[in-house]
């Protein structure tokens, strides 16, 4: 970064954060985007439904986003031909949306090739930014005790370090998730370990409140690394084994967002904002019972006490949405319903 860079990014960050009132104005004229996994119900659909057909790849997502006034998508990328990833690129661009990538990393040499294509068609597609995660669920639930987890942060350096490489080579930024795996001291070790420009975060806004995090504590140790985000909103509530954790319409729940936007907006003035509104029961955080506890020995007790505080200060008024009671009709209905509340959201109270 140059002088002029510098002084730049540091005068709107400041700006940004000093005059609340103005945050929305800074922001580029990009509506936000869609995560695939946003659509968790429609994405392969096998239920008939003329209102909410399914979505068979990434052009019928990209057709529906447009559609609904999306600025991009960010959708998986995994077995693509050449062509396919053509006509991807062809048809984001006739109808002027970004695109990002959702990706695996490879866990041993014998794959980094076929990583390389995948990145290549990711680039065909014109992709600048892939996300992907370096673990295989979420933490309190895949990993029963501490060596499991250390066997996972050696595992995810290493599947970087083989990644690397072929991101410089193709100029490709790889964005890691803080995907309910990584506190965020711990993904910040792993990347000052990689090293490498190439390397970032996709932050998400509120998957780290599962591992007893300040969510803005979590946002302005990551940031920094920003290269791409999952936007959400987040309720809660209790129940006996610990809490319940939900994504919600934005604007609905217990995130700043305009803050948070602001100061991703500051690290990065170029990055993307994603949107990731599963809609879903909510999770159950078991940090009441001892076999959550198998990989946080290092986290102290004060932690647990003002998560659970936050949970009772802020519990969701109208009790937190649940779906599995819905059929699958009703279940797509839903999903778009809280996607299209959230792109209104996005343009009316953050001016995206």
């Amino acid at each position: 970064m140059n002088r002029r860079d510098f002084l730049h990014k540091a005068s709107v960050g400041a700006l940004a954060m000093s005059i609340p009132g103005t945050i929305t104005s800074l922001f580029k004229d990009i509506p936000m985007g869609i995560v695939v996994h946003s659509y968790g119900s429609r994405w392969n659909s096998k239920t008939p439904s003329a209102k909410y057909p399914g979505f068979a790849d990434a052009v019928d997502l990209i057709e529906h986003c447009h559609k609904i006034g999306a600025g991009g998508v960010q959708v998986v990328v995994k077995d693509w031909t050449n062509d396919f990833a053509k006509k991807v690129r062809d048809r984001r661009e006739k109808l002027g949306l970004y695109i990002e990538g959702s990706i695996g990393v490879p866990k041993k040499t014998e794959e980094v090739a076929a990583f390389e294509q995948e990145v290549k068609n990711a680039k065909e597609a014109g992709m600048q930014v892939l996300r992907t995660v370096c673990s295989s669920g979420r933490r309190y639930e895949t990993y029963h005790s501490a060596e499991d987890f250390a066997e996972l942060q050696k595992n995810a350096l290493s599947s970087l370090q083989l990644a690397e490489p072929i991101l410089r080579k193709h100029k490709m930024k790889l964005a890691v998730e803080n995907h309910k795996d990584w506190r965020a001291k711990e993904l910040e070790a792993l990347l000052k370990q990689v090293n490498s420009e190439w390397i970032g975060v996709t932050l998400d806004f509120g998957n780290s409140i599962s591992l007893l995090e300040d969510p803005m504590a979590v946002i302005k140790t990551l940031v920094p690394y920003v290269f791409s985000t999952h936007v959400k909103d987040m309720g809660v509530d209790e129940y006996p084994d610990g809490f319940l954790l939900s994504e919600v319409p934005l604007g609905k729940g217990i995130l700043d967002l305009p803050k948070i936007m602001a100061l991703c907006r500051q690290h990065n003035p170029n990055v993307t904002f994603n949107l990731e509104m599963i809609t879903r029961d909510p999770l159950e955080i078991p940090c009441l019972k001892d076999d959550y506890w198998a990989t946080f020995s290092g986290v102290p007790g004060t932690e647990l006490a003002r998560t659970l505080r936050m949970v009772r200060q802020h519990k969701y008024t109208t009790g937190l949405p649940r779906v599995s009671q819905l059929t699958p009709e009703e279940r797509l209905a839903a999903e778009e319903n809280n996607i299209l509340a959230c792109l209104a959201y996005s343009k009316n109270s953050v001016r995206l």
